[in-house]
């Protein structure tokens, strides 16, 4: 099993395209969430192409399953041919339940509760533009971060579910700044 793991892409087609060589292979991406907009307080990337990003996300090989973030619109809906306005989405696979949300309208500890309530022992979300993996409320919580627009420590980064290993991968040299070994 190989699930891509992004989230916070605002419309930057550059980094999409480098994020998708890292992931490149797998069964399906899961997307946390702010997909074309850069967000009224964000910068303007001299990448930034939301067009650009709607065509290459509904060009990929590899399914994409998306969550709305707090920069989604009704708007940006009309460009991609997937569904992206859900507040969440559940997974099943391979025996590993995981719900995804965009993380803007809770605390952490509550989207954990949450997600342990649905039975999910991994939730991925996104909105901080952080990228980090922790245990909170006995799940296992992963922030992809982002590929665009990184904050914390300002790398660009993507997380990948390869086996039962998460990672987090900077997105320039694809070398792993997080492992976590998942049982499931």
């Amino acid at each position: 099993m190989r699930i891509g793991l992004i989230s916070d892409t605002h419309g930057d087609p550059l980094a999409w395209r480098k994020a998708v060589r890292l992931l490149e292979g797998c069964r399906m991406i899961l997307h946390a969430g702010d997909h074309l907009y850069n967000g009224a307080f964000n910068p303007v990337l001299p990448s930034y192409s939301p067009s650009e990003l709607a065509r290459l996300m509904n060009e990929s090989k590899a399914p994409i399953l998306h969550v709305r973030g707090n920069c989604d619109s009704e708007v940006d809906q009309l460009a991609l041919k997937d569904p992206i306005l859900s507040p969440y989405i559940w997974v099943h696979l391979d025996g590993l339940d995981i719900m995804v949300v965009h993380g803007h309208q809770a605390e952490e500890g509550e989207l954990a509760r949450q997600a342990a309530g649905y039975g999910a022992r991994w939730l991925v979300r996104g909105h901080t533009h952080i990228y980090g993996i922790r245990e909170v409320e006995g799940v296992t919580v992963c922030n992809p971060g982002s590929p665009s627009l990184p904050k914390g420590d300002g790398i660009p980064t993507v997380g990948l579910l390869e086996g039962n290993v998460l990672s987090i991968l900077e997105l320039e040299s694809g070398k792993p700044l997080l492992l976590k070994e998942l049982e499931f």
